[in-house]
């Protein structure tokens, strides 16, 4: 198998913000929160830490910032995706400067490539890099679905650590974990298919439900890996009512108001998105509070 990033959690983690700009102490406070609660890698930067509105300047000090507080206590992966290969490469090359352990790299969005034209992309971004590359499948939000044949030729590259499959599919990827077996690891990208996914063979979650209960999340994996399958589906179970809630508006809208009701930081987010409705915000207090969380109203 290629080389891998990581085995267990990993963070989709929140961009926190100011008005102004990035809200460092409230970071700082996210990654030790993380960490504390045995997360297995940090994803920053990703599509959940809105990159997207994140400047080319806020870009490098938040991945240097995060590297210094991580210190090696956990995995650190950047996510580096771009609709422009050169864009994504230039990020990608930063971000293994910095010191990151891999990358998370999304696929083009809007700039609507064929299956061939996915099979360029990572190979141009893995062929300019030395460190691990996370295939990052996610065509309700980008329009692109990496089918699996796929990343069955994708994952031939030596530098490509596996994918974040988040097509919502089970038939499509089953097909893909039974294509890219002992090439690359897959991972699960949605919350409510993790139990599934390790059942076919994924080494892992990246998550969005993990920003507010690290612990949890992160236990179901583990119950999984020792054998404690029952345990592992109670948990799961437990947990897809906070899942729901955290998807209830346009990821990362939710979590980043869960993030504020329970005092890790502020709920800004950046332009477009919006703030979290107001019903939707009653709906949440009531299901963190049904799972015993602290609630800062």
């Amino acid at each position: 198998m290629n080389k891998t990033i990581f085995k267990g959690t990993c963070t989709a983690a929140i961009t926190p913000f100011t008005k102004d700009g990035i809200d460092y102490p409230a970071l700082e406070r996210q990654i030790e929160f993380q960490i504390q609660n045995q997360i297995d890698a940090l994803c920053i930067l990703g599509t959940t830490g809105e990159a997207p509105t994140i400047s080319d300047q806020e870009y490098d000090r938040v991945a240097k910032f995060s590297y210094d507080k991580i210190a090696g206590r956990t995995k650190f992966i950047l996510g580096t995706g771009s609709n422009c290969t050169k864009k994504a490469i230039e990020k990608s090359q930063l971000a293994q400067k910095v010191g990151a352990d891999g990358l998370l790299v999304v696929t083009p969005y809007y700039n609507k490539c064929t299956q061939k034209g996915l099979v360029k992309y990572y190979n141009d971004v893995c062929d300019n890099i030395d460190i691990p590359v996370l295939c990052y499948n996610v065509p309700a939000r980008t329009g692109v679905n990496i089918l699996p044949q796929t990343m069955a030729e994708i994952a031939e590259n030596k530098n490509i650590g596996g994918i974040k499959e988040a097509c919502g599919n089970m038939e499509q990827i089953c097909e893909t974990a039974r294509l890219i077996r002992n090439k690359t690891a897959l991972y699960s990208g949605d919350d409510n298919l993790n139990l599934a996914m390790l059942s076919i063979g994924s080494l892992g979650l990246i998550s969005v439900a993990s920003n507010v209960v690290p612990k949890e999340v992160g236990d179901v994996a583990r119950l999984y890996f020792a054998g404690e399958n029952q345990k592992a589906i109670a948990l799961q179970e437990s947990l897809l009512s906070l899942i729901d809630i955290m998807f209830c508006e346009v990821n990362p809208i939710p979590v980043k108001k869960a993030i504020e009701l329970l005092g890790l930081g502020s709920g800004i987010v950046r332009a477009p998105l919006t703030e979290l409705e107001p019903e939707h915000t009653l709906q949440m207090i009531k299901i963190l509070k049904d799972f015993g969380l602290k609630v800062k109203e």
